[in-house]
């Protein structure tokens, strides 16, 4: 399956082949949207990185569309349509999918 590739090159790449969760993953997304590398972040702005990836993931789907980039250099999304109401298990499946695609797009995988 695409995720276990995915998460596995990640893994390799990023955490000396410990596995990479969804949440880890969906950090590295948002560091790599937001465009900086190199920093350290506070729990909140980690917060704020995984969000941005969600939305960016998302956005193919219709439910946010990019808005801005503020001052500081950090995108915005606005939200186009609500998420349906999905079990946890229904949350990951689509949240691996919208990744999986996310990482074919930018030629990172296959």
């Amino acid at each position: 399956m695409q995720w276990e590739r995915l998460q596995t090159k990640l893994s390799a790449q990023f955490s000396d082949g410990d596995l990479l969760d969804l949440d880890a993953i969906l950090f590295l997304i948002g560091v790599q949207e937001l465009g900086q590398l190199h920093r350290n972040y506070k729990k909140e702005q980690k917060l704020e990185l995984m969000h941005i990836a969600i939305c960016k993931v998302l956005e193919p789907y219709g439910y946010y569309k990019f808005d801005f980039v503020d001052e500081e250099g950090w995108p915005h999304y606005t939200v186009i349509k609500s998420l349906p109401f999905l079990k946890a298990g229904e949350q990951s499946v689509l949240m691996k999918e919208a990744i999986v695609n996310y990482f074919l797009s930018s030629g990172f995988i296959e």
